[in-house]
């Protein structure tokens, strides 16, 4: 592939719903561009892009996969990311990398929770945008419905571009509301012009009016210009579009049909005219030597350095750390440093991917992407610079996994190869976490839901033939005590020879402290139990409240006191001091009106106005208490509850289903509170075994 300059490189980012046609865009534009010969199809997994087994498997994307498109001499890097919500990771690691988003709306299904999900993510990032209409050859589609959505929900700046001409059902041709002139598809694939038809030209008129608007905003002069009558002149309107698109205060709307590939040349065409150049964004880091401001800006001229914004391990292919040059120009073979681990690695070859297809580059300019294989130190969000000038860049924000689930392996022997492969998944994908739960005995795995988590079950049999099994994970209760209990035990053996003897009293009560096991004090007068048999029954109370007598989960909250017993002088030994503590805790604490402690996670749910009342609903049903609500930007509520961690279980698939997936939460662990009767008894019941097995 040929080097691109700076101002020769488009970095766009696809966004939108899932099924919105954000790959089946890209398999038409690499079509018209000329990279394939034949157009993929995402039903006969053959795209570019999907190129993923599980991806094929399940007919929709699971990773961002780059794919450079060559265009009028410009290299357009498109980034097309996945829709579902379970990728995120993937969304957000995309986004840092791009300079501009074409948010991708399917024209049948309008306006979606993706749809909104996009835009916030262009306005966190202060991402230009355009939006892209597709599915225009399905008769029910209206590009006139969600271009009116649009305008309701994000105002003036949205600016239709173009219109579709549909004739006996079929998308035919399209006309240009800038140049109100029309043209048409021939059977070749060229265009011809042709005359605006009878039954456009008020559609026309109305788009030409929002497209005025828009640029009327730009600036007082047209504003004024704009009240007073005047026409603004078609190089005046490209060079406000050419500013404002960048700034993003004017979005423009374009249309087409991806499995007719009609739309994608103006597509490519406004992405080289409109969107900006990386050296036209700004991009700063710091200087790790002099903690000044680095103001890299895709200059090609300052030091090199680079940011790696996702990894790829592949069982066949490698791995690959995908990167964006912020300054300077990459060539073969540099030596780059890593900052953050505080190493020097010899780059080698520089490739560009095209999906999973490396192709060599002699070098990078500031501002391209492409791709390092095989360091192996390096990680995702991490900085490439050189010694003399060592840079760091703002890690990426990668959203935090909330649903969990335990897993086992299937088959014994196998637990260290998974732990190694989900470790290699992990590189790939910072929303995946590996969790050793040693209080319960289980391992878990978080994810962004359930289907992030059935997909990196199914990835670790398909690439790396291991099988996991999940199940409901266990929840960390606590057993306690609520009165005080007084008891005695001795413990007396007799077998030939030496025999075993101790003897204590002691008293247990609540020690009004939750976060630590037990606290120990003795009062014993007059050597009744000698002082070095203290530690004995300490030991004893430490192991016992390990596993305590209701249902073999950990005790807290308990005072311990020693405060009389007996010895004797050969027989007595630490050992049966110990057991005898042992024992009398576990008479003590059942005497002590036990009870069960469950934890309590304080959470947070962000979704808008309209669904409080039913998530509230729900929240109750998982006997939730809701503490208060926070009105927020965007029409959203802010609700606040204390819920007990059990009942989170299966929380992500609920909250999407009730907000249609525009729900968001997270939670942290706040505290232990009595479990209700039912839930304890049930406790009890499951765990009589564990209680046998500790006795």
């Amino acid at each position: 592939m040929n080097v691109y300059t700076t101002d020769k490189i488009r970095n766009v980012v696809l966004l939108g719903h899932g099924g919105a046609g954000k790959t089946s865009l890209v398999e038409a534009m690499a079509y018209l561009s000329g990279i394939t010969n034949r157009m993929g199809k995402i039903s006969d997994g053959n795209t570019i892009s999907d190129y993923d087994k599980e991806e094929t498997k399940r007919l929709f994307s699971i990773n961002t996969s780059v794919v450079p498109i060559i265009w009028d001499d410009v290299k357009i890097n498109i980034l097309d990311t996945p829709g579902y919500f379970d990728f995120v990771g993937e969304v957000e690691e995309a986004v840092s990398a791009a300079d501009a988003a074409i948010i991708v709306v399917s024209g049948k299904n309008g306006i979606e929770v993706g749809t909104k999900k996009a835009w916030e993510i262009c306005e966190k990032y202060k991402l230009p945008r355009m939006v892209f209409v597709t599915d225009m050859d399905i008769d029910n589609a209206s590009y006139r419905q969600v271009v009116t959505d649009l305008q309701e929900l994000y105002g003036k700046k949205i600016a239709p571009f173009h219109l579709p001409i549909r004739e006996n059902e079929e998308f035919v041709g399209y006309v240009n509301v800038l140049q109100q002139r029309a043209k048409r598809w021939t059977a070749d694939g060229n265009v011809e012009k042709t005359e605006v038809p009878e039954y456009s030209k008020e559609n026309l008129g109305i788009c030409r009016e929002a497209l005025m608007e828009a640029v009327a905003e730009t600036s007082e002069e047209f504003m004024d210009r704009y009240f007073n009558g005047e026409e603004f002149s078609e190089d005046e309107i490209r060079q406000a579009l050419r500013v404002n698109v960048a700034e993003g205060s004017i979005v423009p709307v374009l249309m087409g049909s991806n499995i007719l590939a009609r739309g994608m040349y103006t597509l490519m065409v406004d992405i080289v005219k409109y969107l900006p150049s990386p050296e036209k964004r700004e991009c700063t880091g710091i200087n790790a030597k002099t903690n000044e401001v680095y103001p890299a800006n895709y200059d090609f001229a300052k030091p090199k350095s680079a940011y790696v914004f996702k990894t790829i391990v592949d069982p066949f292919i490698g791995k690959y750390s995908l990167i964006k040059v912020n300054s300077g120009v990459l060539k073969a073979d540099d030596v780059l440093y890593n900052q953050h681990k505080d190493v020097e690695e010899k780059i080698g070859k520089l490739y560009v991917l095209r999906g999973n297809k490396p192709e060599e580059v002699t070098e990078l300019h500031a501002g391209d992407i492409g791709a390092l294989a095989k360091l192996s130190k390096v990680t995702t969000t991490d900085t490439l610079s050189t010694k003399a000038n060592p840079v760091l860049y703002i890690r990426t924000q990668i959203s935090t996994p909330y649903t969990c689930m335990r897993y086992k392996a299937k088959n014994k022997g196998d637990e260290d190869k998974i732990s190694q492969t989900l470790q290699k998944l992990m590189q790939e994908d910072l929303t995946l976490k590996n969790v050793n739960d040693s209080e319960n005995g289980q391992t878990l795995l978080y994810g962004m839901g359930d289907l992030h988590l059935e997909v990196t079950a199914s990835k670790l049999l398909e690439k790396y033939k291991v099988e996991i099994e999940l199940t409901k994970p266990k929840v960390a209760f606590r057993e306690t005590i609520r009165k005080k209990a007084d008891v005695e035990y001795k413990y007396k053996k007799q077998s030939g020879g030496h025999g075993q003897y101790g003897h204590v009293k002691m008293t247990f009560e609540p020690s009004g402290d939750l976060e630590t096991p037990y606290v120990f004090e003795q009062t014993v007068v007059g050597g009744a139990v000698p002082k070095n048999y203290y530690p004995a029954v300490e030991k004893g109370l430490a192991e016992a409240v390990l596993k305590g007598p209701m249902a073999a989960y950990p005790v807290v909250g308990v005072k311990a006191v020693l405060y009389d017993g007996s010895y004797h002088p050969v027989d007595s030994s630490e050992m049966a001091f110990k057991t005898a503590a042992i024992q009398a805790f576990k008479k003590g604490f059942m005497e002590a009106s036990p009870v069960l402690l469950e934890p309590i996670s304080s959470l947070k749910v962000i979704v808008p106005d309209k669904y409080t009342g039913d998530v509230m609903g729900d929240l109750n049903k998982r006997r939730g208490r809701v503490l208060g609500m926070n009105p927020i930007d965007g029409g959203k509520q802010e609700i606040l509850a204390d819920v007990p961690t059990m009942e989170l279980y299966g929380y992500t698939t609920s909250l999407r289903a009730i907000t249609g997936g525009s729900g968001d939460y997270s939670y942290e662990f706040a505290r232990y509170e009595q479990a209700p009767s039912d839930i304890q008894e049930k406790e009890i019941e499951a765990r009589a075994n564990k209680v046998e097995k500790a006795d």
